[in-house]
């Protein structure tokens, strides 16, 4: 007994060992079953999902564009997959309109085509029916827009049902990516038809002929009233690119709106001969009626230097002007003699129906590595540009008539004038920046216009890696001479043919939305911005 007792449990241990092991090989058999087929579940995910964005890419540039009158045009409107959204206007060959026009994945191209030309003659034997011919121009956009969207979705489609088809040979898993590239490209449109902002014809970036943008981004008259009217711009928009294609002779210069004064702002223009050629091309197309100079106009000061501000006696508008660090008095006293300047230096006068205010830099830093004054923020230096501004801000407090325009050279002297006038314009930074001033209580708040530079920076335009681009703007004011609009002029480096505008409106800024701000300067002054960017103090 004790013999098959000890045989029963030498088996029995046998047998356990070998069934755990057993367990064990089926429980790894089972897990790497369904660890395999989870794998080639997600492998199928990503592969439809792969195949679907695909088609949908492939099925966009397909079939996403469709044909359409616009106006008096023949147009070519095209969609093209985008992480931003957004819409060009082209006009070839006059440039092209940049619109913030949506949000989304998909980006709107208008390009406009030849004129019809039973509707050219129409325009050429009548004039007048170049605005009833725009008068469509809403309707026929939103139309053909609405086909290149059903166009665009049935071409994403058929696009990803093909190439699911090929890649899989599996109804289901076509059918899957179809469905799948319905969602994601109807949910696509749609979101850009969500986000649609009608007002951002109002505001568009112009890129093209420079003798063109004034006709093409039209006039800024009326733009608070017609701020949300989205039909009148896009009329107008049609109606300007249309005299264009009918006019034989030079293209037109778009007059300005009754009661409209426009300001050319430039600054910093540090001996460059092109700025001038610029300018006068700007002065003329877009009908200036002052130009103000923020300083900087040489860069040594010197007396050979002074035959280079002759060139203002040639725009035949006034030309009102404050030194800056590089201008010498004797730069201003050249700049003087010229019969059309006015140069103010704590001091106001009145053009064209503006009252503008101005002080020059109290510095004269030609060169900041041999000059004590121009090495930096010291607090003589802090107290010199400070001072000039709370200067300027006693003398514009004093003048009998309201100050509409405050000119500074460094924008660090800007903050004692926060509250006394609506604007301040500056340059010095070389870089181009709109900012609020730290507003004062119970005041009214002032903005600081910050110009780039008009000569490019000069010479030392030309140290870094790309040359520094010329910039100027175009101020617009109404009747009771307050800041409606201002178009943004930069000319890179293709020299003068080439151009980009952006306009701007004027709206109130958000709450609290001011200037960043250094620590208070010593005499509690108000604080004066400081722009992102190079110091303001630093020598330019």
């Amino acid at each position: 007994m004790d013999g098959q007792e000890n045989e029963q449990r030498s088996t029995g241990d046998e047998v356990a060992p070998e069934n755990g092991r057993a367990r064990r090989r089926a429980f790894r058999g089972l897990w790497a079953g369904r660890w395999g087929t989870g794998l080639r579940r997600l492998g199928v995910v990503l592969a439809v999902l792969v195949v679907t964005l695909t088609g949908i890419v492939v099925g966009t540039y397909a079939g996403g564009h469709q044909g359409t009158d616009i106006g008096p045009f023949r147009a070519q409107l095209s969609l093209s997959p985008s992480l931003t959204g957004g819409t060009t206007v082209a006009v070839p060959p006059l440039g092209s309109l940049q619109l913030d026009s949506h949000q989304g994945p998909a980006y709107l191209t208008v390009e406009l085509g030849s004129l019809d030309q039973g509707r050219t003659e129409a325009l050429l034997d009548d004039p007048a029916s170049i605005s009833r011919a725009s008068q469509s121009a809403v309707e026929d956009v939103r139309a053909g827009v609405l086909r290149l969207g059903f166009k665009t979705l049935a071409s994403s489609v058929l696009a990803t049902l093909l190439l699911a088809g090929l890649a899989f040979r599996d109804t289901r898993r076509t059918a899957w990516a179809g469905g799948l590239a319905l969602v994601v490209t109807a949910g696509s449109l749609g979101l850009a038809a969500a986000t649609v902002r009608p007002q951002s014809i109002e505001e568009p970036r112009y890129e093209g002929l420079l003798v063109n943008a004034p006709a093409i981004v039209g006039d800024a008259r009326r733009i608070a009233n017609d701020y949300t009217k989205y039909a009148d711009q896009l009329q107008r928009l049609v109606g300007n690119v249309s005299k264009l294609y009918t006019t034989v002779s030079a293209l037109p210069v778009y007059e300005p709106a009754p009661g409209t004064t426009r300001v050319l702002h430039v600054s910093d223009m540090h001996l460059n001969p092109t700025g001038w050629s610029l300018i006068r091309t700007i002065v003329e197309q877009f009908g200036i009626d002052v130009v103000i100079d923020t300083g900087d106009i040489t860069d040594w000061g010197s007396e050979p230097e002074a035959s280079y501000v002759g060139s203002i006696g040639l725009l035949k508008k006034p030309y009102v002007y404050i030194r800056g660090n590089h201008d010498s008095p004797r730069t201003a006293a050249a700049v003087a003699q010229q019969p059309n300047a006015i140069v103010l230096d704590n001091s106001t006068t009145t053009v064209s129906g503006l009252t503008i205010a101005g002080i020059g830099d109290p510095r004269f830093t030609p060169d900041k590595e041999t000059s004590p004054a121009g090495s930096g923020l010291t607090a003589q230096v802090a107290d010199q540009i400070i001072g000039s501004g709370e200067r300027l801000a006693t003398t514009v407090q004093n003048s009998p008539n309201k100050v509409d325009i405050a000119l500074v050279h460094d924008p660090a002297s800007a903050g004692p004038l926060s509250g006394i006038t609506p604007l301040v314009l500056s340059g010095h930074l070389h870089e181009r920046q709109v900012l609020k001033l730290p507003q004062v209580p119970g005041k009214d708040p002032t903005t600081l216009m910050v110009e780039g530079s008009t000569g490019g920076a000069g010479l030392r335009g030309l140290e870094g890696e790309k040359p520094t681009p010329l910039t100027m703007t175009v101020l617009y004011f109404d009747q009771q001479k307050m800041l409606q609009a201002y178009d943004e002029i930069t000319v890179g480096g293709t020299g003068q043919s080439q151009v980009n505008l952006e306009r701007h409106l004027i709206r109130e800024p958000a709450k609290g939305a001011q200037a960043p701000v250094t620590p208070t300067p010593s005499r509690g002054a108000p604080e004066s911005p400081t722009p992102t960017g190079p110091s303001p103090t630093t020598t330019r």
